[in-house]
């Protein structure tokens, strides 16, 4: 009777915590997952790095650009003509990193040429978490 409560009461805190734990998992600090030098910030080639990585990973049909549609709502209509000066209606990875760049000044609210998590939390700082995360 014991084993099974015991695996019933397992059972069930697996049931609970499984919903959650993706959600835990998105909603690590931003300079804890893309800080890759680890000092507690965040500088713009570490945020090129991540970009490219997910630049890579929205390119689902390898042909070395990105789509509006493959940018699952990263960017406006209205950035991602901006951000697309031959417009050929596509992204390359050097004009998907020149949005990152541009992105990453703005959020840069004290000039420093790095990111805290305060400056992530502000308006800017969201919007280049939405093209390197």
């Amino acid at each position: 009777m014991k084993k099974t409560f015991v695996f019933c009461a397992l059972a069930l805190a697996g049931l609970l915590v499984a919903p959650v734990a993706p959600a835990l998992a998105k909603k690590a600090p931003p300079v804890a997952s893309l800080d890759t030098d680890n000092d507690g910030t965040v500088d713009v080639n570490e945020a090129n790095k991540s970009a490219e990585a997910l630049f890579t990973k929205l390119d689902k049909d390898n042909d070395g650009t990105i789509e509006p549609k493959e940018l699952q709502g990263r960017l406006s209509k209205k950035e991602f003509k901006a951000a697309d000066p031959d417009n050929d209606g596509t992204l390359s990875k050097d004009e998907y990193l020149a949005v990152v760049g541009k992105l990453f000044k703005e959020a840069d609210g004290d000039n420093e040429g790095t990111l805290d998590d305060k400056e992530f939390a502000s308006k800017q700082g969201k919007a280049l978490l939405r093209v390197v995360r």
